[in-house]
């Protein structure tokens, strides 16, 4: 059994130097030192293999950590926890600690999608936050879980009304009107229409929605014509 002081030596025996020279491109706000070299698939392996364990609820209850791969490790773990309101408080300890797009983007606690009234409550509050990755945690939520039965025409306009200029927040609101392109096209192309969205988000938007196999051909030639010439 994996004993407290083992998951680092763990994780280092998972080290791939050629992942790791080419993710630590892809992580501009982690300094490459950071970075170990596991790819995810391995890593969240790993994380089933300890989930529940004591050396894991030490390990998530030590932070912050050093290494990216750790935090993708605590993200993993928390998503395993069949608990709502022991995963929302292990979240919500978590979330200052992000420091990256590529770990909030993996991090998606399964046991949030049987509560979305719930749900809601905190992720409005996170979105609120002004700080960069809880917001795109906030939106992420949003995107993952309430574009479906879960949707309201409010969700979209929260959204949109986010002050542009934070790049990791803005290529979030550009993703989630792509998905919603996608599920709520009715509820959601007045937005790009109207181009309620700022320009850089806009035309990103469309861009993503555009690389989409799942909007059909018919929708990508209108979104081409509502593209704008402005760039950020």
């Amino acid at each position: 059994m994996t004993r407290r002081n083992d998951i680092l030596e763990d994780l280092f025996s998972m080290r791939d130097e050629e992942y790791r020279a080419f993710f630590s491109r892809l992580v501009p706000t982690v300094p490459p030192e950071n970075i170990i070299g596991i790819r995810t698939p391995l890593l969240r392996k790993y994380a089933e293999s300890v989930s529940g364990s004591p050396a894991a609820e030490s390990f998530l209850a030590r932070l912050p950590h050093r290494y990216l791969e750790e935090n993708n490790l605590h993200a993993f773990l928390i998503e395993r926890m069949d608990d709502f309101d022991k995963a929302l408080e292990a979240a919500e300890a978590f979330l200052p600690h992000i420091d990256n797009w590529g770990t909030c983007d993996s991090f998606r606690p399964r046991v949030f999608r049987k509560h979305p009234d719930e749900l809601l409550l905190h992720i409005r509050r996170w979105i609120a936050s002004g700080k960069t990755y809880t917001v795109r945690f906030g939106l992420e939520m949003l995107m993952c879980f309430y574009l479906d039965d879960g949707f309201s025409p409010e969700f979209p306009k929260i959204a949109a009304e986010l002050s542009p200029g934070d790049y990791y927040i803005d290529m979030m609101v550009a993703w989630y009107f792509a998905s919603a392109l996608f599920k709520r096209w009715d509820d959601v192309i007045p937005f790009i229409e109207e181009q309620r969205l700022p320009p850089w988000t806009h035309n990103k938007a469309i861009q993503k929605a555009l690389e989409s196999r799942r909007i059909t051909p018919a929708q990508k030639s209108y979104l081409r014509t509502l593209k704008t010439d402005v760039k950020k």
